[in-house]
């Protein structure tokens, strides 16, 4: 999941091996991180979801700024409303880290642009 500025992006996967998938991208609306949870619980329930994976935007120099202390306070909201872990990903350099992989497994469809 990547809980951007104005999008909560999702992707998939059912194994480490295979290409993920998009499932869905919807706009945060601002102060109404109630109707934001609550799309992600339908979702949660909808592909019956065991975990959460969660983009970390730390610095290079691995500072937490604002964007992390956000994303790490909404971790903590999705954990209590769920009841599911929530796994942080570093997300630094991981534009380059999936280029490497979909080009290596030529999944069909990905561009720079969905990646």
């Amino acid at each position: 999941m990547d809980y951007g500025s104005r999008t909560v992006g999702l992707q998939s996967a059912t194994d480490l091996g295979s290409c993920a998938g998009g499932r869905d991208h919807f706009p945060k609306e601002e102060n109404k991180l109630r109707r934001t949870c609550a799309r992600l619980e339908e979702l949660i329930r909808e592909y019956q979801v065991e975990k959460i994976v969660l983009g970390l935007p730390v610095h290079m120099n691995s500072d937490v700024g604002e964007r992390a202390e956000r994303t790490m306070e909404f971790a903590r909201l999705l954990e209590r409303r769920t009841g599911l872990d929530v796994i942080f990903w570093d997300e630094r350099l991981t534009t380059a880290e999936a280029e490497e992989i979909l080009i290596g497994r030529k999944c069909a469809g990905k561009t720079e642009k969905n990646t």
